[in-house]
Order: C-alpha cells, then sequence, then structure tokens
C-alpha cells in the first residue's frame, strides 16, 4: 500500500488518539513515552553539540512528553534543567506519572517548579542552555497565551539557544492557516503521526530551511481518519520509488509533446523539455517556432523537435491546426504541456486552445496558455472532460481564471483551488508559498518543499516538465504522478540552495539535483518524515555540482 499522509485537524488527531488506545490496545503511556523518545532522539541527532538542555514543560499531555523526553535526554547523558510551569499537584495521569518517575531519579535531571512570573528571575542560570525544549501546550491549545506561559516566552528572550517545540510552537492553534500573533520561536518542530494545518500552511520556523519533522508513535493506519480531504504532497513520492523493470524499454515511459516557444522565450520550452527527459519520460518532443528550433534543439541531442509556423513577430500561427499538422504534432504521444513561452497573440491563443481540444491525452496548461484559457473560461470544464487535465497557475494567473483579484486569491487559496478543480473537474496547481494540488474528487495535497531562490523565471517552466514526465510514466495514478512532481520540484529548490545564496540560483541549478530528488526517502531517519528542512547528511549543492562533473 503507497504511504500517504492525511493533515488531520485538532479534534481528529485527538480521535485518532482515541481510537488507538480504544481500539488497538496501545496504552496512552506508551503514546506519551513513544513520542518523548521520537523528541529525545531528534534533540540528540539535530543539535549534537547541546550538552545543557533546558526543558519548559505544562501540565498537559505536552507537559509529559517533554517530562519523559527530559528523563530520556538525562539517561543519554545530557545536562537537563526541567522548569515545570505550575503546581505539580495539578498533574494528572500520564504526566503526573511522568513527573513522578523524574522526582524518582534523583540526580538524573535538575527539577523546578515555576508557580508565578516572579520565580523566572532566579532561574537565569537556565537561561544559558545550549537547547531549548518547548513542550507548554500542544495540539489541543486554544490561542491566546496567557499567565505564565507569556511570561516564560518574556523570559526566553533573554536566551540565545536554538529551541525545539514539541507537537507545535506554544501558542499555535494546531487548526490555524496563518501566523500566530503571540507564539514561541521555533528552530525546528517535532509533530506526531500526522501534520496539522497548521504545519503544512503556518510559518511555524524561524526559517524556510529549519526542520518540521513528522514521528509515528504507533497509531495504525485504521486509526488514522480525516474529513478534511487534506494531505501532505510528499508522501506521493512513493510512486517514483519502486525500481524500473529490469526489460524496461523507453515505449513504457511515455512520450511528452511540449508546445511553447516565440520570439525572445525559446528559453521556456526548453526548460520544460530538458526537465520532462531529466524526470524520466521515454522520448519528448518540442513544438517551437521554426526560427527557434535550432536554439531548443541544442540543449540536448536526445530531444526531438517540431517546428511551428510563426508570422513576423515570431508568434505561433493558427495555421498550424491543418489536419496534416496535427496528425503530425499529436501522433504517437502520450502527454501534452502547452504553454512555456508561447506568446499572448490572438492566433497563439487559439492555436493553444483548438490543439488542446483536438487531443485526448491527459495534458498539462501553463503560462500562456493559461492566459488563453482565461479569455474562454466557459471551455474548461469541457476540455477536461474524459482525461486528466492539469493546470498550474501562479496567482495572477489563477487571479485571471477565476475573474477575482490576486488578494482574494491568496486569502482563500485552499477553498478557492478546491472548488475551481471540482466544477471544473481537473487538477489545479496553485503556485506559490505551500503550492496546492487540488483534484476533481476534492482532496487537496499542500505541497511544503521550495524555497524563495526558486522565485525566478523559469521556475515555472521546470515544473510544467515534470508534471508531464511524471503523468507520462505514472497514467494509471495521475492525482499522485502530479504531487510527486510538484514536491519534487521544491525538495530539487531545496538542494540547489543547500552551499548557494537565495539570490544565486537559477532555475536550471534545480536539473542536477533532480537525482538526489529523487534518491530522497519518504521516511528518514528512524522513521522521522521530514516536511521542511534537511537531515544534517544530507547532500550541499556543491556535493551534487562535484557529483555532476564526477
Amino acid at each position: 500500500m503507497m504511504f500517504s499522509m492525511l493533515i488531520l485537524s485538532a479534534s481528529e488527531m485527538q480521535a485518532c488518539d482515541l481510537a488507538t488506545v480504544r481500539d488497538f490496545g496501545v496504552s496512552p503511556g506508551r503514546l506519551m513515552v513513544t513520542a518523548a523518545g521520537a523528541v529525545a532522539r531528534f534533540a540528540r541527532r539535530h543539535f549534537p553539540s547541546a550538552g545543557r538542555i533546558t526543558v519548559l514543560c505544562g501540565r498537559g499531555n505536552n507537559g509529559g512528553d517533554g517530562l519523559h523526553a527530559a528523563r530520556l535526554l538525562g539517561e543519554a547523558g545530557c545536562q537537563v534543567t526541567v522548569m515545570l510551569l505550575g503546581d505539580p499537584s495539578g498533574l494528572k495521569d500520564e504526566p503526573a506519572e511522568a513527573w513522578s518517575l523524574l522526582l524518582r531519579n534523583v540526580g538524573l535531571v535538575s527539577t523546578h517548579v515555576i508557580l508565578a512570573a516572579e520565580d523566572l528571575a532566579q532561574h537565569k542560570a537556565a537561561l544559558g542552555a545550549d537547547l531549548f525544549i518547548d513542550a507548554v501546550v500542544g495540539t489541543g491549545f486554544r490561542p491566546p497565551l496567557r499567565g505564565l506561559p507569556l511570561a516564560v516566552l518574556e523570559w526566553l528572550k533573554g536566551a540565545s539557544a536554538p529551541i525545539l517545540a514539541v507537537d507545535l510552537p506554544s501558542g499555535w492553534d494546531a487548526d490555524s492557516t496563518s501566523t500566530s500573533a503571540v507564539a514561541f520561536p521555533a528552530d525546528a518542530v517535532v509533530t506526531f503521526t500526522s501534520p496539522k494545518p497548521a504545519h503544512v500552511f503556518g510559518q511555524l520556523t524561524r526559517r524556510w530551511d529549519q526542520p518540521i519533522v513528522v514521528a509515528g508513535i504507533g497509531s495504525p493506519a485504521e486509526a488514522i481518519v480525516s474529513a478534511q480531504k487534506l494531505r501532505w504532497a510528499g508522501s506521493a513520492k512513493a510512486i517514483t520509488e519502486p525500481l524500473r523493470a529490469a526489460d524496461s524499454n523507453k515505449g513504457r515511459f511515455g512520450h511528452v509533446l511540449v508546445v511553447g516557444g516565440s520570439l525572445g522565450k525559446s528559453g521556456a520550452p526548453a526548460m520544460s523539455s530538458l526537465a520532462a527527459m531529466r524526470a524520466g519520460a521515454g522520448l519528448v518532443t518540442a513544438a517551437i517556432p521554426g526560427p527557434q528550433l535550432p536554439l531548443v534543439a541544442g540543449i540536448a541531442p536526445e530531444l526531438m523537435t517540431l517546428p511551428l509556423a510563426t508570422d513576423d513577430e515570431g508568434q505561433v500561427l493558427a495555421a498550424n491546426l491543418t489536419p496534416e499538422r496535427l496528425v503530425l504534432l499529436l501522433n504517437r504521444i502520450t502527454v501534452l504541456a502547452v504553454g512555456p513561452g508561447l506568446g499572448t497573440s490572438r492566433q497563439a491563443a487559439d492555436f493553444a486552445l483548438a490543439l488542446i481540444a483536438a487531443s485526448s491525452v491527459p495534458t498539462v496548461i501553463d503560462a500562456d496558455a493559461l492566459n488563453a484559457l482565461a479569455l474562454q473560461p466557459g471551455r474548461i470544464a469541457a476540455l477536461a472532460r474524459d482525461r486528466a487535465l492539469v493546470l498550474t497557475p501562479h496567482p495572477g494567473e489563477m487571479a485571471r481564471l477565476t475573474g477575482l483579484s490576486i488578494a482574494e486569491i491568496q486569502g482563500n487559496r485552499l477553498e478557492i483551488a478546491r472548488e475551481f478543480a471540482v466544477r471544473n473537474r481537473l487538477t489545479l496547481v496553485l503556485k506559490g508559498w505551500r503550492t496546492l494540488i487540488a483534484h476533481p474528487d476534492g482532496n487537496v495535497a499542500v505541497n511544503t518543499s521550495g524555497n524563495p531562490a526558486m522565485a525566478k523565471g523559469g521556475s515555472g517552466d521546470l515544473l510544467t516538465g515534470l508534471v508531464a514526465a511524471l503523468l507520462a510514466q505514472h497514467p494509471e495514478d495521475p492525482a499522485r504522478a502530479v504531487e510527486a512532481a510538484v514536491y519534487l520540484h521544491g525538495l530539487a529548490g531545496d538542494f540547489a540552495l543547500r552551499g548557494q545564496d537565495q539570490h544565486t540560483v537559477l532555475a536550471t541549478d534545480l536539473l542536477p539535483c533532480l537525482p538526489h530528488a529523487f534518491r530522497y526517502p519518504s521516511q528518514t531517519h528512524s522513521g522521522y518524515c521530514w516536511l521542511q528542512g534537511f537531515p544534517a547528511d544530507s547532500p550541499s549543492a556543491t556535493q551534487v555540482r562535484e557529483e555532476r562533473h564526477d
């Protein structure tokens, strides 16, 4: 069965824990100890130089996770200080047992009870820790922070060490899709079983590249149930991981036709075509304006080309739509990708829409072909009939497709994307921070790979090629193919930035990083699933470039 990670609301996570205990015989104490073990292992692996650790614990289950993690870190030889926020007589059930276990292990961990904000002044030494673990409040919390937790947040401003958040940075609403006004900062987050909306939509850590990981703690797949129709796009990468059969041939992996280009924009279809080849399509043909053909053909000898007739300004003509030309263009292809650099003339728009209508294969529509489609939005649903149709707009293109403003799109990305995909019976890739992949059945995948360095021309052209290539190789599962392509695109961008600066990364720098993106496992390091960031032993961009030239 393919690994698939659902995104759970706070109430769904609570129901999952309850079902795990009630229906599958896993004790609450075992869940808590397993979660604590995941936190302790991550702390030691990701912050190996942290010898002095201060663990901040509330009195709920999040605090119980922290208390057990403190004990485990103490047993591992770390110098651990626990600060329990509130009277220990208020502890119940598993957190009470965790506290009692700490007290029975005299000398293993230094424990302190903080009853009031004034008590914090006595613990300046704890601010000198090499690492803080925030286990104050977790998924069940509803903002805002008040009282002692708020005072601790102010106290933490005197520290410079990194902060590892257990489940969520304290102060965040697990169901939130926007930044909390008052919350603990975090340099890494370890959550459990499944991500919550805040993990995939919010900016939980101080920077884009700091880790957010999910650790399994024993809940079986049958207990993980959600009505939100939200999942993590990265889990679809598993579709690419089985090895190809020994007797494989190019015919098994599809034939992608990339249609685009105009005067001054030959690079767009070139990048889409090259990305499709690098991502494993068996054959790739680029149909481009005749005058641009030598430029595009020169990017790789493996690329096949077809010339398109153009006007005096280098724009594609509708004359390319003769029956003979259509047969030549569409014969034996298995995926069509239209739009990169195509141009905005009326004839180019007419050509794009007519070509899409004449085809019946899975089709990716991007860039100028999206603008052509925006001129006739009533045709969208008809073009999607009986095939996989994938649209890949950025917010501006989405605004033109829907007639909404960019602000309206960005203010309600999830529901607008979902409604558009369902109504038009297609897959919509709404690009941007946390790209969304919305499907005709109402399911939406959220992508968490990618970084600000990718905000450059050409990045979307590469994505078009990747989507087309994965569709060509996995026609039986177009939804997962598109999700995997989006995730791999962002992951290649993340690898490209390792060792570079955000200013210097070019779109084509992602191509030599695709091997590392493909090889990157869906789950790493004792079952951690990395929503964001990298394990410390992941290759740097320098290593990627060196391997390319070896």
